[in-house]
C-alpha cells in the first residue's frame, strides 16, 4: 500500500489516509454563520477522499474573526448548521476538524478580492483590534490596543468556550492557530510581542499565554480526542521566531499533551522574503518532527500524488495538509489514489466513474 494511503490513529480516531484539508478561509459568512457554501465546500472534500476536513480559521470572538465574514463559533447559534456540516463529513468517511483563531492585530480587514486593506474601527463592519503590544501589522493601519490581563483572560475564556461548542458540533479534531501572524503567533514571536510583564520577554514569557490558553482549553475537550497547534516555524525575518524555537515549543506542547504540530511559516512580518517553492516548508515538520518525537502535519504547494506519498514515506511528516491543491480539485485524494495504485474507497454513487 501507498503510504499516503496507510492509516493513521491518533488518540480514539482514525484517519483512513495522511491527507488532510488544511484551514482555508471563505470569507463567506454573516455574523460567523456557516452556510450552504460552507457545507458544500467542506462537504466536497469529504466526498472527495481526504481524511481529515478543517475548517477554516474559525473565530472565537467577532473581534477575533479577519474580516466581517469569517466563519465563527462564539455564540450557541452558530451550532446548528456546523451539526449538520459534521454529520455529512462523518457520513462520508472524514473526520471533521474545526482550527480556533483569533486574528489579533491583523482583525478588521475587508475580504481579499475586495483588497484587503484594514477597515478603521469608527468605519462601517470595522472594529478596534487587539495585540500583544502595540505593535500594528503594517505601520500605517491601526494601532493595536495591548492586551490587558483582563483582556488575556477574555480571550482565553473565548477560546475555552469555543472549543467546548465545537465538541458539541461534532468536531473530532480541533486546531489551535498559532500562525500567520495572528494573536497566539504575535506572543510567540518577539517582533511582535514588546511586554516587560510575564508575557513578554524570554521564550519562557513568550510561550505563556499559548501553554495557558491550551492547559484551559483541556478542561474541556476530551482527552480521548485529537488536539493540534499550528505554528509559523520562522517569521523569516531576523530577530524574530526561529526554527529553533519551533523545536522548543513542540517538545514543551507534545508534554502537555498536544498530538501534532501543523508546520506553517511566515505571516508576521510584512514583505517578509520567503523562498516560496514546492514543499518549501516540509523541511520544518521534518525537523520538529525528529527533534521532538511529536507527530507533524506537512504544508505548502504540495501539489502531487507523488511528492504528497514521498513525504510520508520518508518520515518528514505525518499528515500533509493540502489547500489551493484541493481548491484546485476536490478529488485529488481520489485521483492520488489511481495514480500510485492504492485502493481507497470511492463514493457508492461515483462507482461508474472509478
Amino acid at each position: 500500500m501507498s503510504e499516503l494511503f496507510s492509516p493513521l490513529t491518533i488518540r480514539s480516531i482514525q484517519f483512513k489516509n495522511r491527507i488532510a484539508v488544511s484551514p482555508m478561509c471563505q470569507y463567506s459568512s454573516e455574523d460567523g454563520f456557516a452556510n450552504d457554501w460552507h457545507l458544500v465546500h467542506l462537504g466536497s472534500r469529504a466526498v472527495g477522499g481526504a481524511a481529515l476536513v478543517m475548517t477554516e480559521a474559525t473565530a472565537v470572538s467577532p473581534e477575533g474573526r479577519i474580516s466581517p465574514d469569517d466563519l465563527g463559533i462564539w455564540k450557541d447559534e452558530h451550532l446548528p448548521f456546523l451539526k449538520r456540516i459534521t454529520t455529512f463529513l462523518e457520513a462520508h468517511g472524514a473526520v471533521p476538524g474545526m482550527q480556533l483563531a483569533h486574528a489579533g492585530r491583523k482583525a478588521s480587514h475587508v475580504r481579499p478580492w475586495e483588497g484587503g486593506k484594514m477597515i478603521p474601527p469608527d468605519a462601517e463592519r470595522g472594529w478596534q483590534t487587539v495585540a500583544p503590544s502595540p505593535v500594528p501589522f503594517i505601520p500605517t493601519e491601526t494601532i493595536p490596543l495591548e492586551l490587558t490581563a483582563e483582556g488575556i483572560e477574555k480571550v482565553i475564556a473565548d477560546f475555552v468556550a469555543a472549543a467546548a461548542r465545537a465538541l458539541e458540533a461534532g468536531f473530532k479534531v480541533i486546531e489551535l492557530h498559532a500562525a500567520h501572524g495572528y494573536l497566539l503567533h504575535e506572543f510567540l514571536s518577539p517582533l511582535s510581542n514588546q511586554r516587560t510583564d510575564q508575557y513578554g520577554g524570554s521564550f519562557e514569557n513568550r510561550i505563556r499565554f499559548l501553554l495557558e490558553l491550551l492547559e484551559r482549553v483541556q478542561t474541556v475537550w476530551p482527552p480521548e480526542l485529537p488536539l493540534f497547534v499550528r505554528i509559523s516555524a520562522t517569521d523569516w525575518t531576523e530577530g524574530g521566531w526561529t526554527p529553533d524555537d519551533a523545536v522548543a515549543l513542540a517538545r514543551v506542547l507534545k508534554a502537555k499533551g498536544v498530538d501534532l504540530i501543523d508546520c506553517s511559516s511566515g505571516g508576521n512580518v510584512a514583505g517578509a522574503k520567503i523562498p516560496i517553492g514546492p514543499g518549501y516548508q516540509v523541511p520544518f515538520a521534518e525537523r520538529v518532527k525528529k527533534e521532538s518525537g511529536i507527530l507533524t502535519g506537512a504544508v505548502g504547494l504540495i501539489t502531487t500524488a507523488e511528492q504528497a506519498n514521498g513525504i510520508i514515506a520518508s518520515g518528514q511528516a505525518d499528515l500533509v495538509l493540502l489547500a489551493r491543491e484541493l481548491l484546485r480539485d476536490p478529488y485529488f485524494p481520489l485521483h492520488a489514489a489511481q495514480q500510485l495504485e492504492a485502493e481507497t474507497a470511492w463514493p457508492s454513487q461515483y462507482l461508474r466513474a472509478k
